[in-house]
């Protein structure tokens, strides 16, 4: 497929002093060679045996339990979304219409302000009039139906714990709108398997000091501005903010894959194509970790950018930091260079969580992503809630 960046293989493994440095200008391993994912391992971790015969499978996707039991989603993300448990302690609501308000509602489920697990009796399309309003402990858990969202967004205003499974996202009108809106002061959220395309504004969006987030499995298309990662460099209180975005297809979106300010984001196992400007924008005082994604050029070459902006509280202008580590460049994809003032310190994932699975950028991972992101076809599980707490 091409050659990787930085390092060779991504795997490591607790330091015993036989381990070889990394081969920096190793190539990927080769599609026709089994490769297994996983479980990223800091030095100073070691994780049970169990765990690492595990990593010897054939490629898969990470947490595929928890589609074993409904509830079984709760505290099952990586990342700094994994403390996110959505409406695990609350009981079932059911969505039985696809009206924009009422009884029955996916709105008025919504805004309860108890911890509801809502599903749906219903498939089709919820016009949205207005942005939805999401209160804290909800999970929207799409699956065993098609749904999709159009007109307006899910807002995430001022809230915590809360779950978005397998949904659709098209179609979304007017000014400042986005397909899902987290800001401001949210924490602890998980948007897993959803579709997103073709909003006016963007299609994630997080900001305001909004923060511990993982967006993982979702398919993006048919978009220019796709995921904004703090929106101001007034805004400096975005200092805080933690994203983890893994396993996801960025299918031909023009931009913002994403585009950071001021926030620490991991990237892992994503796979960005035919991007129209640049894949991954670094802008001021932002770190992103990128490592084993796939970046595969269309036209334009070139899949890192640093735009240097002042921070309110600061005399001086600054980018941001892309540290690629174990990524894939085809198609002539390059990563650029960083600039001067972006080389400063750069956070390391374990500094926040023990675990994440990732696996080689190879052709069976590229394969994998193509059709197992964004909305699935899958049963709703059964409720086994004493289970589960």
């Amino acid at each position: 497929m091409g050659n990787s960046h930085a390092h060779g293989d991504h795997r490591k493994f607790r330091n015993n002093g036989n381990v070889p440095s990394p081969d920096k200008t190793a190539s990927a391993p080769s599609p026709s060679q089994p490769v297994p994912p996983s479980i990223y391992q800091p030095e100073h971790i070691l994780i049970p045996n169990s765990s690492i015969h595990a990593s010897y499978m054939a490629t898969s996707l990470p947490y595929s339990h928890v589609d074993s039991a409904l509830r079984a989603l709760a505290a099952q993300a990586e990342g700094f979304g994994r403390c996110a448990i959505g409406g695990l302690h609350g009981p079932i609501y059911y969505v039985t219409t696809l009206l924009d308000d009422g009884p029955g509602s996916l709105r008025d489920g919504c805004r309860k302000k108890e911890p509801l697990w809502i599903v749906f009796e219903v498939s089709g399309t919820i016009q949205l009039g207005s942005y939805l309003n999401v209160s804290s402990y909800k999970t929207i858990d799409g699956r065993g139906q098609r749904i999709k969202l159009t007109g307006k967004g899910l807002r995430l205003k001022e809230c915590e714990h809360v779950i978005i499974c397998n949904l659709e996202f098209e179609g979304g009108r007017g000014p400042d709108v986005d397909g899902i809106q987290i800001k401001p002061n949210s924490k602890h959220i998980w948007i897993d398997r959803c579709s997103l395309r073709d909003y006016d504004d963007g299609l994630i969006d997080i900001n305001r000091e909004s923060t511990d987030i993982t967006v993982s499995r979702c398919h993006f298309a048919q978009h220019d501005k796709t995921m904004l990662i703090g929106a101001d460099p007034t805004h400096v209180g975005d200092r805080c903010i933690r994203v983890t975005i893994h396993h996801c297809f960025f299918d031909g979106t023009r931009q913002r894959h994403p585009r950071v300010r001021f926030g620490k984001v991991h990237l892992y196992n994503n796979y960005i194509r035919n991007w129209g400007i640049y894949a991954v924008c670094a802008s001021v005082e932002s770190q992103i970790y990128s490592q084993c994604n796939i970046y595969e050029a269309g036209q334009k070459k070139i899949a890192f950018k640093y735009l240097s902006e002042k921070a309110a509280d600061k005399e001086e202008a600054s980018s941001g930091c892309i540290r690629s580590e174990g990524d894939l460049f085809v198609i002539g994809a390059q990563a650029g260079l960083m600039t001067e003032d972006g080389e400063f310190c750069m956070f390391h994932p374990s500094e926040y969580y023990p675990t994440w699975t990732a696996e080689p950028p190879t052709d069976s991972l590229k394969q994998v992503l193509q059709h197992c992101t964004g909305w699935q076809c899958v049963p709703r599980p059964a409720d086994h809630p004493l289970a589960a707490q």
